[in-house]
């Protein structure tokens, strides 16, 4: 083991397969500027939301910064609004609701500052320093040592000291099937969450900018292959130390996880429908077929370990494992991350819905709680990873519990999200980092006007599920009506997708709905309403009745 050293990172080049090598100096908006022209959703039975929505809009433009000089980051970014670093996980995140205000906010290209930082053997740190572009050195490998967690062995956060004595070197023992004869240049705090891929692809669905999906297809497979070098485990499963979820009760004896192992079977998922757009669209990728054996086998494989050794058939839930294989038996949300990877089967997902739906574990006054209710950590006023209610884990239910078919509980949760942070907002002016299950209030939140990632509730699901608006992958408008809460009237102007913009009101009388399209572009409109789909061209203007 080398002496403690930070100054080799400054030694090595990084970047290498990422094409943008310098600052494109785009265009930063102020609110001010752009308002007119950004989305405005409404529905006539909850203006709160409509309140909430503004604030949050004004909050996250105040959050964008052009990257300061010599910090080598490459594009405009939008800010986790933590601390004053930039966070992989965070942006990721933020990214899915900036899709909607494109291209007025730096919303998928603030991950750019993130692949211009990748070092060679794939790794990609998920936090740097803001102004200096610089590494959070606690999470820089400094000895060369085989993997390691800074974190358990040494930081003291929210009453939790040293969480677990885990000791990672067993990954390099040959007799386990595998060697790794390279250390990783960041700690294992450093590697969670590969969820890039995912945040690229709901850009993706949303702007149809397959030049992008080019762009970072080799980071990101590269990215995903350091993950396989540094991080799996003979088991097939995926090592983390506390999977950012920094106070968690999962977290004594954590080692194999749940939520990262889906999600690396979600990264493979989504690099090979990556690499079946470009093939479609005319920018196949050089070797294609030897990738796609080798992300299926590796899809396949974190697939079959987590159903046969994290699902329990006594509880029907699924588990962490600790360094002995034993289920660490503690419910939490990261277990939801089998719904959007595709892991749970049919049987396994229909149990999830029903944890979802249970009073007595996730469907808590504010849905959806980080640590199920009925387990002894939980702490109704949030208590951070405990059980407060934290916008990621929100975004990933919702978007996997819609692609598995379960629309409706989806729109449900995500409606409870949006009203209560609304209601929350009304009584405390600000939106906060995260919130308790069991009152409407902060809780025990210490990070006010957190627009950062908790503006997903008012922005995205506001207009996605309050309003009903998407898109079809054939580049058609989509729009889920409803009428919440016996509202007279719903509307956006200014939806943005895939290059288009309409405006869209829906007013109900007693008889009928009227509905007015009007775009800047023609475009198709698929119109879900009592069970029927009413299919619309518009060229200019529109107005049908159902």
């Amino acid at each position: 083991m080398r002496a403690k050293d930070y100054t080799f990172l400054d030694k090595l080049d990084r970047g290498m397969y990422f094409g943008k090598k310098s600052y494109d100096n785009a265009g930063l908006y102020s609110y001010e500027e752009v308002k007119d022209k950004l989305p405005h959703p409404s529905v006539s039975s909850h203006p709160e939301w409509r309140e909430c929505y503004d604030y949050a809009l004004k909050i996250l433009f105040r959050n964008t910064h052009r990257p300061a000089s010599g910090s080598g980051y490459v594009s405009n970014f939008v800010d986790a609004a933590f601390n004053k670093d930039i966070f992989l996980w965070d942006t990721s995140f933020m990214t899915m609701f900036c899709n909607l205000l494109h291209p007025y906010i730096p919303g998928i290209c603030s991950l750019d500052n993130f692949y211009c930082k990748q070092f060679e053997d794939g790794e990609i740190p998920r936090e740097m320093v803001r102004d200096t572009g610089k590494d959070f050195l606690l999470w820089v490998n400094a000895y060369d040592s085989p993997l390691y967690s800074y974190f358990n062995n040494h930081y003291s956060y929210r009453g939790l000291s040293k969480m677990k004595d885990v000791d990672y070197s067993e990954l390099y023992k040959p007799d386990l099937g595998r060697t790794v004869g390279k250390h990783p240049y960041l700690t294992l705090d450093n590697l969670n969450h590969p969820i890039l891929a995912f945040a690229e692809w709901q850009s993706y669905l949303q702007t149809g900018d397959t030049d992008r999906l080019r762009m970072v297809f080799l980071p990101l497979l590269q990215y995903f292959r350091a993950f396989v070098y540094h991080l799996k485990h003979v088991s097939g499963l995926y090592v983390t130390d506390w999977a950012s979820m920094d106070n968690s009760a999962r977290n004594k004896g954590l080692y194999l996880a749940v939520d990262t192992s889906s999600e690396m079977v979600l990264f493979a998922d989504h690099l090979l429908k990556i690499m079946d757009v470009l093939e479609k669209c005319g920018k196949a990728i050089e070797g294609g077929q030897a990738i796609r054996e080798e992300l299926t086998r590796e899809h396949d494989e974190t697939k079959s370990a987590i159903q046969n050794l994290l699902w329990d058939e006594e509880t029907h839930f699924y588990y962490d494992l600790d360094q002995n294989m034993n289920k660490i038996k503690i419910k939490t949300a990261a277990a939801f991350w089998t719904i959007i990877s595709g892991v749970a089967g049919p049987e396994e997902l229909e149990w999830l819905c029903r944890y979802l739906n249970d009073e007595k574990t996730f469907n808590r006054l504010h849905r959806v709680p980080s640590l199920a209710a009925d387990e002894s950590a939980y702490d109704g006023e949030g208590d951070y990873w405990n059980g407060s209610v934290w916008a990621p884990l929100n975004t990933m239910i919702t978007i996997g519990l819609e692609e598995r078919g379960e629309y409706e509980l989806a729109r449900v949760i995500a409606l409870n999200d949006t009203s209560c942070i609304a209601d929350i907002f009304k009584t405390t002016g600000t939106i906060w980092e995260n919130y308790p299950a069991d009152y409407l209030n902060q809780g025990k939140s210490d990070h006010p006007d957190m627009v950062g990632w908790s503006g997903m509730a008012p922005i995205r699901f506001f207009i996605r599920y309050g309003v009903g608006l998407s898109q079809d992958m054939d580049g058609s408008l989509l729009w889920n009506l409803r009428f919440t809460d016996n509202a007279e009237e719903v509307s956006c102007e200014n939806y943005w997708w895939m290059g288009k913009t309409a405006t869209v009101k829906a007013v109900r009388d007693s008889d009928s709905v009227t509905v007015m399209l009007k775009g800047k572009e023609p475009f198709t409109a698929k119109i879900l309403y009592n069970g029927s789909v009413h299919t619309v061209e518009v060229t200019d203007e529109a107005v049908i009745r159902l």
